[in-house]
């Protein structure tokens, strides 16, 4: 059979990435290509996250593109692997991360850090290298999400500094203001502080190399969120929400938060929390308790994507309480927040390929 490399290339120059709209080979996702001697194909995938929700397409595209080009009988071997991407470069600040995600609220209560715990673990299990700050100073709740609560971060010396180490669970590090202080005590401070806690989590703890940085901001719109934009350059928010009225209108503002002019940070999208309540019993039945639709039309105004819908089911508050994320569990809860994780994904790798790195903000309030 006369099989060439260029043959094989041009075959799957015709297979299309659906995300970013461009073909496989002028990507740079083809890699390792290899004709065996029994006349096998063997090449690699590299995909833009390993929480791609596209990735069996992809391979079954390949598949298709290659026996048309060389028969229905052409041995294949591909493996299917990934490379998160990023637009960062030659940053003092965290270096080895490749992408800083903020996950914000218009309004308490909303289900933020429980979205923002499930979907760090989800990426992790992913396959992703994910952290997560808890920037929510004054309500921390990670540790108890975690099952790490009374947990102390070990401190080492690097050059006369000390450097904290974060706290690892489920595959995720952990940073929150909860490890520091005793669970019963309030944390009375005024802004500035809760800013320079924020700026310590970020310059003085040991992240190493990570996928994804996942800050858990507090809610409404603060100095903490001015701080972080501040210091980092952050490639994208999430905005959380639930369907009600008065949560659409808070998670407006933190949405037209980040696209002002003088802040312009990319927003990934929205999801809506509690979008509707199912019983576990009855997991085809769903009575929208909230409202029906509110983050799904506040998507569509503001023109950025729609991320999911997560059902209100009562595991998703046990799990929270016993510290195991719903997403580690099976069922619509799991399906949910997955779907949840591999949506901002997506979000992210379309983000890198289509936009320029955004700049720290510089502004004076």
């Amino acid at each position: 059979m006369d099989i060439s490399k260029e043959k094989i290339l041009k075959a799957l120059a015709t297979v299309e990435d659906p995300d970013l709209k461009k073909d496989l080979v002028s990507l740079g996702m083809v890699q390792d290509l290899h004709v065996l001697e029994d006349d096998t194909i063997k090449f690699k995938v590299v995909l833009t996250t390993p929480a791609c929700p596209l990735k069996e397409l992809i391979r079954m595209n390949c598949e298709e593109a290659l026996k048309k080009a060389f028969g229905p009988d052409v041995q294949l071997d591909i493996d299917m692997t990934s490379n998160v991407t990023t637009i960062r470069n030659d940053s003092p600040v965290l270096p080895e991360v490749k992408n800083i995600i903020a996950v914000a609220s218009g309004k308490g209560g909303v289900g933020k850090s429980t979205c923002a715990s499930n979907l760090a673990v989800s990426l992790a299990r992913s396959g992703a290298k994910v952290g997560l700050i808890d920037a929510d100073i004054f309500g921390p709740s990670v540790p108890t999400m975690f099952n790490v609560e009374g947990e102390q971060p070990a401190v080492k010396q690097d050059n006369g500094k000390n450097i904290i180490q974060p706290i690892e669970q489920y595959g995720v590090k952990l940073m929150s203001i909860g490890f520091l202080t005793p669970a019963e005590s309030a944390v009375v401070w005024r802004g500035p502080m809760a800013s320079s806690a924020l700026k310590q989590f970020i310059g003085d703890v040991e992240w190493g190399e990570l996928d994804y940085l996942l800050i858990d901001l507090p809610p409404g719109t603060s100095d903490i969120h001015l701080t972080m934009v501040q210091t980092l350059p952050v490639t994208g928010a999430v905005i959380v929400t639930t369907p009600q009225k008065v949560a659409l209108a808070d998670a407006t503002k933190a949405l037209t938060m980040f696209k002002q002019a003088q802040i312009n940070v990319p927003v990934l999208g929205v999801v809506e929390n509690m979008a509707f309540f199912t019983p576990e019993e009855l997991p085809e039945n769903k009575y929208y308790i909230f409202g029906q639709g509110g983050g799904k039309k506040l998507s569509e105004k503001y023109k950025v994507p729609f991320l999911g819908e997560i059902p209100l089911v009562q595991g998703i508050r046990e799990s929270g309480d016993s510290g195991y994320p719903a997403v580690m569990k099976e069922g619509i809860i799991s399906r949910a927040f997955a779907l949840f994780a591999e949506n901002v994904a997506r979000q992210v790798a379309i983000r890198n390929a289509e936009m320029s790195k955004t700049e720290i903000v510089q502004v004076k309030v």
